[in-house]
């Protein structure tokens, strides 16, 4: 499916192929929470990195989030690309060399009509501030760190990846 999006002032748009276009993975973690998240957390889509196509360029910024390491508590800079906007400050995009075939743009930077997911999966719970409503739907699974399928397996699983 191809997606189009852009940022809340018009100065970046861009395009993207997604085989996994349902917005169905809701993260609690700060990272995304904080830069991306307005209800406490945020949803990010699969697409082909490959296939992506920016306008206004010049007007994106990028940040590498600041992570802990789990066994030295030290503090470093994530492999992650957070793509933003650097006029208005809406957020794009992700993208990590680390798996160089693979861009998660940011559901609510998608101007295309997305698919309503039958179910969701509701990530990073333990990071989950008391403020924020977690409020799983019959069909949803909650984890309180990292699911036990990908973006592909979720469609895949629920026959959602021809659609």
């Amino acid at each position: 499916m191809k997606l189009d999006g852009s940022c809340h002032c018009g100065a970046v748009r861009f395009a993207v192929e997604s085989a996994h276009p349902y917005p169905f993975n809701l993260c609690y973690c700060t990272i995304c929470r904080k830069t991306g998240g307005g209800g406490g957390y945020a949803i990010n889509l699969g697409a082909d990195y490959n296939t992506l196509r920016v306008w206004g360029e010049e007007n994106i910024t990028v940040y590498h989030a600041r992570m802990a390491d789990a066994e030295t508590g030290t503090i470093g800079e994530s492999s992650g690309q957070r793509h933003f906007c650097k006029v208005c400050g809406s957020a794009l995009w992700l993208y990590d060399p680390n798996w160089p075939d693979l861009v998660h743009p940011m559901a609510s930077a998608i101007d295309t009509e997305l698919p309503e997911a039958p179910e969701r999966t509701h990530l990073m719970v333990a990071f989950k501030p008391e403020w924020v409503p977690l409020k799983p739907g019959p069909r949803d699974r909650v984890f309180d760190e990292y699911p036990d399928e990908s973006l592909a397996e979720w469609h895949q699983r629920l026959g959602l990846e021809d659609r």
